[in-house]
């Protein structure tokens, strides 16, 4: 991982790991700092701690905007020994407290194939779980900074976590939004995902800076189309759903492309069956 942190806004820090290009943020107030995600193994994690002290010695708080492995497998390293607070939401928490193996075994299967290197980093790499969960909502003081931590409803997964800096007008959307590719649907509940990315909008402005989780910044209008390809795709599940036709039929008319959206169609079916 050759990539520093580049400045968006006012202290405001993004570094992307260019393998999967997951973005890392790095707030700075003037007592602490806030770390919103970790990378996926210990070795990306050590190059990461060289890059957050390369812009600040303050100490580190973590965010995990989620529990998939490239946002939070880097927390033991970040989180130093005795470890520095680690915030998610408590469901996010709770995975990765119970179920580390798991976590482990599904994110080695996940890469193995694409990225074998990092396979072998994933399955050495010690598992930290979050030490200070968040149930809706949670402000923290960096040091005449406030940083609100949101949990938006269910989107990508469960349990998302975004972070928004009102200050520096920075909203860190973890993979709630994407820009690098179509978003990711395996975990999803895309009936209630343009609810959640309509509960962050509520939080922009104009000029606000958006960090999707993998990606280039991107502004507000680019969300604002995100979401309504949102709700065009949750229309369409459910619209099949009620007229008994396959999933494959949402695929073929969805946008995001038809693989991403023949994974939410079934997800979505799952919703509306009871089954998730």
């Amino acid at each position: 991982m050759n990539a520093g942190f580049v400045e968006v806004a006012d202290r405001v820090h993004v570094l992307r790991e260019p393998l999967l290009r997951v973005n890392v943020t790095l707030v700075v107030g003037d007592d602490e700092a806030l770390l919103v995600d970790t990378l996926s193994s210990a070795a990306q994690a050590t190059e990461l701690a060289a890059a957050v002290r390369a812009v600040t010695d303050r100490p580190l708080t973590l965010v995990n905007t989620h529990h998939h492995y490239d946002h939070c497998f880097g927390n033991a390293v970040l989180a130093g020994d005795p470890p520095r607070p680690v915030y998610a939401h408590e469901l996010a928490a709770a995975a990765l407290r119970a179920e580390p193996e798991r976590l482990r075994r599904e994110a080695y299967e996940e890469v193995r194939t694409e990225h074998p290197a990092l396979a072998a980093e994933l399955a050495d790499t010690p598992l930290l779980a979050p030490t200070h969960t968040v149930q809706i909502e949670t402000s923290l003081d960096l040091g005449g900074r406030r940083v609100l931590l949101r949990h938006p409803g269910r989107g990508h997964t469960e349990a998302d976590l975004m972070v928004h800096v009102p200050d520096a007008d920075v909203l860190v959307a973890g993979d709630l939004v994407e820009q690098s590719g179509p978003p990711a649907f395996e975990d999803s509940y895309p009936l209630q995902w343009p609810d959640a990315v309509a509960d962050l909008l509520r939080l922009t402005t104009a000029r606000t800076v958006v960090v999707p989780g993998h990606g280039d910044p991107v502004d507000v209008a680019f969300v604002r189309t995100q979401h309504a390809e949102l709700v065009r795709l949750a229309w369409l599940i459910r619209a099949a759903h009620t007229g008994s036709a396959p999933p494959e039929r949402v695929a073929a008319e969805a946008p995001f492309g038809a693989r991403a959206a023949l994974i939410a169609a079934h997800r979505g079916y799952d919703e509306l069956n009871g089954e998730a």
